[in-house]
C-alpha cells in the first residue's frame, strides 16, 4: 500500500502529465492555425462595421475553411505587408493574389478565387485615347505598392508610375487628377461604372488569375483540402453566385496553370 506522500506524488505526476498534454495540444493547434491576410479592396475584401472581414473572397474562404473544419483567422492590412507576411511567416496565407511566373515558386497556391482582366482606367474628361500600349507611356500611371499590377507595369516599361498604399488611395488620386490612369480588374471597373460615369476604360492591360498564396510551411495536405473545396464551389456554381450577389462578373475563359502543391 502506498504511503500518503507517495499518493500525493502520484497525483502530482498526473497533474504534470495533464499540463504537458494541454501545452502540447495548444502548441499543435496554434501551429496548425492558418492566418490569412488581405487588403481593404471592396467588394472583394473589406472590414464591416463590426470589424469582421467580408467580401467576395472572404465568402469563398469561409466555405472552404468551415467545410474542412480548419482553424483560421483573418486580418485586413495594407497589401505590401500582407504579401510579405505570407512569404516570410509560417502558416500564413494572403488573398487574393495574382498567380504570376515571378510568384509561382514563392508560395503554395489555391486557385482560382477570381479570374479577371486588368484594364487601364482614366477620367472621361481627360479624353485619353490609346491605340497601342506604348501610347500610354507619356502618362502617369498609379497603382498599389507590391500589387500584381505594379509588376506588370514595370515589366512593360512604364516610365511614370506613382505608388500608393492601397486601392482607394490610388482611385482618389485618379479622381483628383493627380494621376492620369490606373489599372484595375475589369469587374471592379464595371462595379464602379454603375455608381459614376466619370471614368472610362481606355485599354486592356492583362489577364489575371488570382488565388490564395500560402507560405511554403503550410502542409501539402491542407493545401489539397482547400483546393478540393474551392474546386467544389466552382463546380456547383457557388463561386459564380457569390460574384453575382455583389454585381460582379467572373471570366471562365482564362487559361489556368496546373495546381502546384
Amino acid at each position: 500500500m502506498l504511503r500518503p506522500e507517495n499518493q500525493h506524488g502520484g497525483n502530482g505526476v498526473k497533474h504534470i502529465l495533464v499540463s504537458l498534454f494541454l501545452i502540447v495540444s495548444s502548441t499543435y493547434a496554434h501551429a496548425h492555425t492558418l492566418t490569412f491576410s488581405t487588403e481593404d479592396y471592396p467588394p472583394y475584401s473589406f472590414t464591416d462595421a463590426n470589424g469582421n472581414a467580408r467580401g467576395v473572397y472572404m465568402e469563398q474562404l469561409e466555405i472552404m475553411m468551415e467545410k474542412e473544419k480548419l482553424d483560421y483567422k483573418v486580418t485586413v492590412m495594407p497589401w505590401a505587408r500582407a504579401l510579405a507576411l505570407a512569404e516570410t511567416q509560417s502558416m500564413h496565407c494572403v488573398f487574393a493574389t495574382a498567380r504570376t511566373a515571378e510568384r509561382e515558386h514563392r508560395f503554395k497556391w489555391v486557385v482560382p478565387i477570381h479570374t479577371d482582366r486588368n484594364v487601364l482606367i482614366a477620367l472621361k474628361a481627360k479624353k485619353i485615347r490609346i491605340g497601342k500600349l506604348t501610347d500610354s507611356f507619356g502618362y502617369t500611371i498609379g497603382t498599389q505598392r507590391n500589387d500584381y499590377t505594379e509588376t506588370v507595369l514595370r515589366q512593360i516599361g512604364f516610365p511614370n508610375i506613382e505608388l500608393s498604399a492601397d486601392f482607394n488611395l490610388t482611385l482618389n488620386k485618379l479622381f483628383a487628377g493627380r494621376i492620369d490612369m490606373m489599372p484595375m480588374s475589369e469587374s471592379t471597373f464595371i462595379k464602379i461604372a454603375k455608381g459614376t460615369t466619370n471614368f472610362e476604360k481606355v485599354f486592356t492591360l492583362s489577364d489575371q488569375i488570382l488565388g490564395v498564396a500560402c507560405n511554403k510551411s503550410v502542409p501539402d495536405s491542407i493545401i489539397a483540402r482547400m483546393q478540393k473545396r474551392l474546386d467544389d464551389l466552382i463546380a456547383d456554381g457557388t463561386q459564380r453566385k457569390i460574384f453575382e450577389k455583389y454585381g460582379l462578373i467572373i471570366h471562365n475563359d482564362l487559361h489556368l496553370p496546373a495546381h502546384t502543391p
